[in-house]
């Protein structure tokens, strides 16, 4: 018997998926038709890149939830609670390295946030492990016993953050360097929006380049189409998952930070109020799809913002509505994944 017969090898190539490139027309399909209805151009900029902004942060937390959910059908419900813990952590970095933050040279803000962003993400990833170990593992294959407990997970870690940091609201006021606006032409862009956009960018092709280009991507891609296949060529996928969740509970606590520094101001309750948005891109995007999720967050920002400026009664529910649109279009969401 040969050496390679004996060792598990991972396949070449995934099933084949038809490029679908309909989804994609959306975002700016529905940027043209928003650009009518809102009259002014300079105000259309505006708006447009609050929803994108708002759009690459939610992707940021949703990202790693969805892989979860791909890779081991679990609904964690308490995902918002590391959304949390990165933005009270963000409070604490940021008011203790004040004179940083309020400084006015660029590089030590630009510092004090990478701080406070790399102290969220080992926090939240370290936590995310306990919370897999202990919450997560008893229960898998159990959906509802999966809702249940993760919802007890959500409400007991917010209580803890309670006790540490209070029940009030905190503010979490910008840098000096992040303030302001940018000027393109007559359209003011708030500059933190701007930054917003380039990480939430720069986490999109990152993730899209480990999926596509690392043995670890394959195995999770692969994972998430057939994941007893992957199991049967020897390959540990309880590994794999413990891993993809502590990477998507670092991001959680990544978008955290990002979340609090962009509503200027984090509450005990700002995670399970983003967990809303978290199942609807989710469910937009197709459940397991990263593509999917990064074109339906963007949708979910674009569409609060356009809706919250042209009828701010239609955005209570305007995600909501949505949601339905597309479901009624593409009932398992813009990108199915194929075991779904």
């Amino acid at each position: 018997m040969s050496s390679s017969a004996a060792t598990p090898a991972v396949p070449d190539a995934l099933p084949e998926v038809k490029a679908d490139r309909i989804p994609l027309l959306l975002i700016p399909a529905l940027a043209l038709l928003a650009l009518p209805a809102i009259g002014s151009f300079s105000t259309w900029v505006t708006l447009t890149f609050a929803g994108l902004a708002m759009g690459m942060i939610i992707f940021i937390i949703a990202s790693g939830l969805t892989l979860v959910f791909g890779l081991m059908d679990v609904l964690n419900f308490g995902h918002g609670v590391f959304i949390t813990l990165g933005a009270f952590l963000a409070v604490s970095v940021l008011g203790a390295m004040a004179p940083w933050s309020t400084s006015d040279r660029m590089i030590l803000n630009v510092a004090v946030v990478l701080v406070a962003m790399l102290v969220a993400m080992v926090v939240t990833g370290a936590v995310g492990l306990g919370y897999e170990r202990l919450i997560i593992r008893p229960v898998y294959g159990n959906g509802l016993k999966q809702i249940l407990i993760t919802m007890g997970g959500m409400i007991v870690g917010e209580e803890l953050i309670k006790v540490i940091w209070g029940p009030q609201a905190i503010p979490l006021p910008l840098p000096t360097a992040f303030r302001g606006s940018v000027l393109f032409g007559e359209a003011a862009v708030e500059r933190y929006r701007l930054i917003a956009v380039v990480i939430g960018l720069i986490v999109f092709a990152a993730m899209i380049w480990v999926l596509s280009n690392t043995k670890v991507g394959l195995l999770i891609r692969a994972g998430v189409h057939d994941r007893e296949m992957v199991e049967s060529l020897g390959y540990h996928i309880r590994r794999l998952f413990v891993g993809v969740f502590v990477a998507g509970s670092a991001l959680a606590g990544l978008g955290g930070v990002m979340w609090g520094l962009y509503q200027q101001g984090v509450m005990p309750q700002m995670g399970s109020a983003v967990n809303v948005l978290l199942f609807i891109v989710i469910i937009i995007g197709g459940m397991g799809s990263v593509g999917g999720c990064f074109i339906g967050a963007l949708l979910v920002g674009l569409v609060a913002n356009y809706t919250g400026f042209l009828v701010p009664k239609v955005a209570l529910f305007s995600n909501i509505l949505l949601m339905v649109v597309i479901l009624l279009w593409r009932p398992a969401g813009l990108y199915s994944v194929g075991k779904r």
